[in-house]
């Protein structure tokens, strides 16, 4: 049966890894492959030796010998605590897309633009790497990349210069995302995991994840693409479309920095905090609608934009996240766990950055997913909290991706609004992103 769930398992991930050649979207074989891995669990429990407790972070005692209802009450109850854990992951997820989209309905990034008065290509290159790197942080790397790619689109009209200035946005903003407990999703499901927390997370990745950034941003700086000027038309540039842009950007950006301080004073969940933000602006956005009948607040409020949320992506972590929740379950990741550290012998460092070299090939999440269900918080060691090995994690799965334009979810979203091409990405951008990547390993590992 264990055979089975793997096949399964990895006949999903390859659907997953190939949807643009498959032209499947991602979240059809996760939902399909978390629900048939569970039925397969439920099916098959009785030829399970072995069942790990995610409650307990153990193997549960005498489970062999368990009567059949015992183990399909334990498969339920172990069901429901990994579904809770995940909609935790999703709430906070879905809080903080909205937020954005707030933001963005009130043009609120348009503020941005605005502060665009040089022509300079070297001095924008330092610009949008600078931005991407620290709205990233802020917004989620996927968003800050949107965003600054539709800002990139007015000012540089010539497609061969905006796409070397898209590439060097793809590696800031996968390397701001990794030092942020809110900047990338897999940071976030680290930290909401209680594997790492918001000050270690700055303290221990802030310098590797900056210098990600800076090294690839420097050498480019030298070649020819980047020498010269651009020309623009500076009106289009600075124009606003709402006057409550700059307003809203600011409380969104600050709504969304309000949500570690909270977790940090209350030890509540982060989602608890997401969602207090999201009502504060709520309200905000309603006091600037008062004035609007029943049928414009309906447009023009939130109850508008909820409608603009990726509700396909929110589904996808929920199958993905499942699906190697089941695995964990029956005790196949605990294998994994053991090959990999037989093989390498324990080193921390050289499977995290195999990992992160994996996330520009399949996507980051899965990986992450399987590492947290491989590896149990220890008391001590590089395992426990704000240990090692998850700092390392967050570092390596959040920057490894730029290596290849598939690799992560800001290069899909580029790769789809600019159509780069995947081979022209590899023989410019993947080796600035892979010198980068080395970079701030090297130096967390040195710190270390």
């Amino acid at each position: 049966m264990e055979i089975v769930i793997i096949s399964v398992f990895v006949m999903g991930y390859l659907a997953i890894t190939l949807e643009h050649s498959l032209k499947l979207d991602k979240l059809i074989p996760a939902l399909i492959m978390m629900a048939v891995c569970w039925a397969l669990v439920a099916l098959g429990v009785d030829h399970f030796t072995n069942w790990f407790d995610a409650s307990k972070h153990g193997l549960v005692d005498g489970f062999a010998a368990m009567a059949h209802d015992d183990k399909l009450h334990l498969v339920e109850e172990t069901l429901l605590h990994h579904l809770g854990k995940t909609a935790e992951i999703l709430v906070f997820l879905l809080g903080a897309m909205t937020i954005v989209e707030i933001i963005d309905y009130f043009d609120g990034f348009s503020t941005i633009k605005g502060y665009v008065n040089f022509k300079s290509k070297k001095k924008l290159l330092w610009m949008f790497s600078i931005l991407a790197f620290i709205l990233s942080a802020i917004i989620d790397n996927l968003t800050a990349t949107i965003v600054l790619i539709s800002i990139l689109q007015k000012i540089i009209k010539k497609r061969d210069d905006r796409i070397w200035f898209a590439g060097l946005i793809i590696i800031a903003a996968n390397a701001g995302g990794a030092f942020s407990p809110i900047g990338d999703v897999t940071t976030t499901m680290l930290w909401i995991g209680d594997k790492v927390s918001t000050g270690m997370l700055f303290i221990y990745l802030f310098i590797p994840s900056l210098l990600c950034m800076l090294v690839p941003t420097f050498i480019a700086t030298f070649l020819p693409s980047f020498k010269g000027e651009i020309d623009f038309d500076e009106h289009e540039v600075v124009k606003n479309k709402s006057p409550h842009s700059a307003r809203m950007l600011y409380l969104g950006l600050g709504a969304i920095l309000f949500v570690p301080i909270f977790k940090t004073v209350t030890h509540l969940p982060p989602y608890v905090g997401m969602l207090l933000s999201l009502g504060v602006l709520w309200l905000v956005t309603e006091i600037l609608h008062r004035s609007k009948n029943h049928e414009q607040k309906a447009v023009l409020s939130v109850i508008g934009v909820l409608k603009k949320i990726d509700v396909p992506t929110i589904f996808f972590f929920l199958g993905i996240l499942l699906a190697v929740a089941s695995l964990q379950s029956a005790g196949q990741l605990d294998i994994v766990a053991t090959f990999l550290d037989k093989t390498f012998n324990g080193d921390i460092y050289i499977i995290n950055i195999i990992i992160g070299l994996l996330s520009s090939i399949v996507d980051n999440v899965p990986l992450v997913a399987g590492a947290m269900g491989m590896y149990e918080i220890t008391p001590m060691g590089d395992f426990a909290v704000d240990g090692k090995f998850w700092e390392f994690l967050a570092y390596c799965a959040g920057t490894g991706g730029s290596v290849l334009i598939i690799g992560s979810a800001a290069g899909v979203a580029v790769m789809g609004i600019l159509k780069i091409d995947f081979i022209w990405y590899i023989k410019n951008i993947s080796l600035l992103a892979l010198m980068g990547y080395l970079a701030g390993a090297a130096t967390y590992i040195f710190m270390q």
